[in-house]
């Protein structure tokens, strides 16, 4: 099924573009947003939550609206951590950046707009309960906002050129990257209305490969090719970025990306009886493993 889930994510982009052209009044705005959605990319917080689902036995059809605010939220929130104010990238995705097309305005504004409609899309999902889709953006605001992404964002700024603990690494990218990991995980367990026991053991191995995942993005940095990356490698020592690899050592974080591929297979473990789990244990591998 890991297949058809994946099928999906080019549904996630089209339900995006259909609803930003329904919507749009500047032609710029639309074409700056539409020009970052159409990039591409990994989409793999949308195939966690179509997987979730799968493991939930619920629809994933379901989970489209959903699956396409957290994407709308993630594009953003890479146009506006290229621009010259925050990480200074004129590569992404294999493309130029957004403000090297459209200018830094025009960028800015457009990932204004991706945040703002991620929202309206789970509003007018009428395949959802109005309680579902309350709690949805009660839920992704949360991993995406103040208590999340952003601070998240604000903490790994703080933390360029001086020296961290590992405990405040991990707690920065928690919040700067994890939670919007989380935030497909949640999303699916709302959706499906997963029982309390599945639904923390859920949120816990969302936090792991939360981890996992940056823990793999700082590697390929360092050793990833640019032309399956989509970006520069070595940006983050030049910028005095704190990661893994600064804090760790390549060979200590390889190290510690296993403790978490195991971790998070442990936690799988103790749901077998209650969910399946073969998809999510496919998530965890291709994190893990992925060279882009």
């Amino acid at each position: 099924m890991m297949k058809n889930n994946i099928s999906y994510i080019d549904k996630v982009r089209e339900n995006i573009l259909d609803h930003l052209k329904t919507y749009q009044h500047s032609e710029t705005i639309y074409n700056a947003s539409k020009y970052s959605i159409e990039a591409g990319g990994k989409g793999l917080r949308p195939l966690l939550l179509f997987t979730a689902l799968e493991a939930l036995d619920t629809d994933i059809e379901k989970g489209i609206s959903a699956a396409s605010a957290i994407e709308m939220i993630h594009t953003y929130s890479l146009i506006h951590d290229d621009l010259p104010a925050m990480d200074n990238d004129d590569l992404r995705r294999g493309k130029p950046t957004n403000h090297i097309v459209f200018g830094e305005a025009a960028a800015i504004l457009a990932g204004d707009n991706l945040l703002n409609e991620s929202f309206n899309v789970i509003a007018k999902d009428k395949n959802l309960s109005a309680e579902v889709r309350i709690k949805l953006v009660e839920t992704i605001s949360n991993r995406s906002g103040q208590s999340g992404m952003i601070s998240g964002q604000m903490l790994d700024i703080e933390a360029e050129n001086r020296k961290t603990s590992l405990e405040e690494l991990e707690s920065i990218h928690a919040y700067k990257t994890g939670a919007l990991i989380k935030a497909p995980v949640l999303s699916a367990c709302i959706i499906a209305q997963a029982a309390p026991e599945i639904s923390e053991r859920l949120e816990k191995f969302s936090e792991v490969i939360g981890v996992l995942f940056q823990i793999k993005d700082d590697i390929l940095d360092l050793e990833g090719n640019p032309e399956l990356t989509g970006k520069n490698t070595g940006s983050d020592a030049k910028k005095g970025k704190v990661t893994y690899i600064s804090e760790l050592g390549l060979n200590g974080a390889k190290e510690a990306l296993a403790k978490k591929v195991s971790e998070a297979n442990s936690i799988l473990n103790s749901l077998d009886e209650l969910i399946s789990t073969a998809g999510l244990r496919k998530i965890v591998q291709m994190f893990a493993e992925r060279d882009q």
